[in-house]
């Protein structure tokens, strides 16, 4: 495309809308492109300046524009003849003003890379804040990811500068702290189930552990047996890759009167057992250790923080596998806390694990526990692939964690643990069964959960299943893991860790 003079009108012949070919000789690449950032179906600018005169130039505009697109590349017939890329924060309905942002900041950055960009100008907003800034950031860096390791073909990462015209600070530190936890989850849950194993996952928690200084504990079939941990055993048995159970703490010098306990299923590849899942789509069973690989990232991004509170994190890795010695429906065994289980469904395995779990947050001394599984089909069937869904004994708890997600876009909606359908997981050979015949699946499960948490003990169950991965893009994730929850976790640790302290 022939580079245009500085106030030359933009001509609507089709050659002049046709994309380059090659972005990098496109007008807008060897030089400074200013942003503008507006809502369009609500007719407002979000930016600063002459707010009318400029959408309603836009407007002008779409006749020679796809209007459907998001974002749009526009030279403006001014003194500087700069480009200016004007970007819609309102296209995706259903989100708040922060994740709107997150979005417009993800937008840009994708557009900015695939398009030779070299120096993006985003100027302050009307009512700028801190948060406001924080969001595009999190757009930005959530662009930059990419799980590209089994291509032959690397994608090349280009550079691309972002200036920011308000005095606004950025915290840098906390930003690079939180997306290395992000691209540590996601890389685990993107991996595949015959490249990640139990033994694969300890390993990668005992290289975490040594860095940042972190206590670990990790029981291997012996050391489960021994203590009573027979979840994880009974669930691993049918696999040669046996299960593990991996502990680790953290315990800062300062720290408050909590405790944290973060449990995660990591089922690191889950083929249903005996009770073999279909084959379509069986292959997505990688994510079934999306819970071990948040909480791990969640004690990282913690102790690099030093927030002053205890985390126990603790890790139930497994493989379900029809092997010559798995469990079989209609086995029993005890549980930790002495109440014993028929399994009658071996593809309700994760269940089983987490029992081991919350039993060993309690041992440690935690006030307060949260797993996070991707526990059932019901749950997304539910709420769909957009929300969690969260149980707790706990309205202080759950609440925090509700508002902690807000806070990050991650949403979750509160479900209820109505003891009426207690009754349907009773057996009658022993105190319990692992499913029931019928009813609400996702709140039957995690009723089941809570028969095996400690009395006294806030918890709290967050089910990911619908929203931990994606093969139609969900927001600022194009395919794969979405470590959702992973910030939610970190956040409500940090309004845990700013109660009062004790040396």
């Amino acid at each position: 495309m022939e580079r245009k003079a500085p106030n030359s009108k933009r001509s609507k012949d089709k050659k002049e809308q046709a994309a380059p070919k090659k972005p990098v000789n496109c007008w807008w690449a060897d030089g400074p492109i200013f942003v503008f950032l507006y809502d369009k179906r609500k007719k407002e600018a979000l930016t600063n300046g002459d707010a009318e005169e400029i959408l309603q130039f836009v407007k002008n505009s779409e006749q020679s524009l796809h209007e459907s697109e998001a974002l749009r590349i526009i030279r403006i017939d001014n003194e500087y003849s700069h480009p200016v890329l004007f970007v819609d924060t309102g296209k995706e309905a259903g989100l708040d003003s922060l994740d709107h942002l997150r979005m417009a900041g993800y937008r840009l950055a994708k557009w900015a890379e695939n398009n030779s960009a070299k120096t993006i100008l985003i100027p302050s907003l009307k009512e700028d804040s801190e948060k406001k800034r924080n969001a595009i950031l999190q757009g930005l860096c959530h662009a930059s990811y990419a799980f590209d390791k089994y291509k032959s073909k690397k994608s090349e990462k280009k550079d691309v500068e972002y200036l920011f015209t308000d005095d606004l600070e950025i915290n840098g530190v906390y930003l690079q702290t939180l997306f290395s936890g992000i691209d540590l989850a996601k890389n685990l849950i993107n991996e595949p189930g015959g490249s990640l194993t139990p033994i694969d996952v300890a390993n990668i928690a005992q290289d975490i552990a040594k860095k940042y200084n972190l206590s670990i504990k990790i029981r291997k079939e012996k050391e489960l047996k021994r203590d009573g941990y027979n979840g994880l055993l009974t669930v691993g048995r049918g696999s040669q890759n046996e299960p593990l159970m991996v502990s680790l703490s953290y315990k800062p010098k300062i720290k408050n009167f909590s405790r944290i306990g973060l449990v995660g299923k990591g089922i690191t590849f889950d083929t249903g057992g005996i009770c073999l899942k279909p084959q379509d789509k069986m292959w997505e069973m990688r994510h079934d250790m999306s819970g071990a690989a948040i909480v791990l990232a969640a004690i990282q991004v913690i102790a690099e923080l030093k927030l002053p509170i205890e985390v126990d994190a603790i890790l139930c890795l497994a493989e379900n596998r029809p092997g010559q010695n798995a469990m079989l429906p209609g086995d029993i065994f005890r549980a930790k806390n002495g109440k014993t289980v028929m399994v009658e469904n071996t593809d309700a395995e994760g269940r089983l694990i987490l029992t081991d779990g919350l039993a060993e947050a309690a041992e440690l001394g935690a006030t307060h526990i949260i797993d996070i599984a991707t526990l059932t089909g019901a749950v997304q069937r539910a709420l769909g692939n957009s929300i969690g869904g969260i149980f707790s004994n706990s309205e202080g708890l759950a609440q925090t964690l509700i508002a902690s997600g807000a806070e990050n876009g991650e949403k979750w909606w509160r479900m209820p643990l109505d003891e009426e359908y207690l009754e349907g997981l009773k057996d009658k050979v022993a105190d319990l069964r692992n499913i029931t015949d019928g009813g609400p699946g996702a709140i039957t499960a995690a009723l089941f959960l809570k028969e095996f948490v400690k009395e006294n003990v806030e918890w709290a169950h967050l089910d990911v299943a619908g929203v931990s991965f994606t093969t139609k893009g969900y927001k600022y994730t194009d395919y794969g893991a979405t470590a959702f929850g992973l910030k939610t976790l970190v956040e409500t640790v940090r309004i845990y860790s700013a109660e009062e302290v004790r040396c």
